[in-house]
């Protein structure tokens, strides 16, 4: 049952990512083109995901069990540090050369666009390249 609503989710997000144009790379780098010619309507999409999103969170922190009888595992972190602003940063980079973010670019895989393909692709390596480095620093035995 959790698989099935889980690819229900994924379907519905997929299909409200390419309404709003979300996988066109265009119109993304238009919206990110803020001192050009910039295109807001990817501002109005956001919003209005944020909106309908706050209501299901509302929701679920009133919640233990998800509907599908499911433990609810919010976050619980507002702690703003470092590595939260750098991988922002570094995020909203990769996401202004490409016009691509995750999200986009799984759609973009399932639709065959190579350049979808490409970024997961890249994407993945830069995952897994932070995920060595990290591995290695957090074993690393601090000195006295």
């Amino acid at each position: 049952m959790n698989i099935f609503f889980s690819w229900l989710a994924g379907l519905v997000f997929g299909i409200g990512l390419i309404i709003a144009g979300m996988t066109n790379p265009a119109k993304v780098l238009g919206f990110l083109d803020i001192t050009g010619l910039w295109d807001p309507s990817l501002a109005f999409v956001m919003v209005g995901g944020i909106a309908i999103a706050s209501i299901g969170l509302l929701v679920a922190k009133k919640r233990t069990l998800s509907f599908l009888g499911l433990q609810m595992r919010l976050p619980t972190s507002k702690h703003i540090d470092r590595p939260l602003i750098l991988g922002g940063m570094i995020f909203g980079i990769g996401w202004g050369i490409a016009g691509i973010c995750p999200g986009p670019a799984l759609v973009l895989v399932g639709g065959g666009v190579f350049k979808g393909v490409i970024f997961v692709i890249a994407m993945i390596a830069g995952m897994t390249l932070f995920e060595l480095f990290n591995h290695k620093k957090s074993k690393q035995v601090p000195k006295n």
